[in-house]
């Protein structure tokens, strides 16, 4: 799930090097913390959040086909 976050937020944004994704554990559910540069965040949530809801849904497909809870949170 990382690597696909990490590749959809690197070919949206100017500055691909700053773009992290730090996986962290909450019980039985995993936490995906995407973190970009400060200009580039309005590129990753997209107008009224359009974007970061698709990148969402991306990722609760992919983690559903694995039996997993996954979120995205843009830091």
């Amino acid at each position: 799930m990382k690597e696909i976050v990490e590749v959809i937020a690197k070919s949206l944004v100017d500055h691909p090097e700053n773009v992290v994704v730090e996986e962290k554990q909450d019980g039985n559910q995993t936490i995906l913390e995407l973190h970009v540069a400060s200009d580039d965040m309005g590129k990753v949530i997209g107008k009224q959040g359009r974007i970061a809801k698709a990148m969402r849904t991306v990722v609760k497909a992919a983690s559903m086909r694995e039996n997993k809870k996954v979120t995205v949170e843009i830091v």
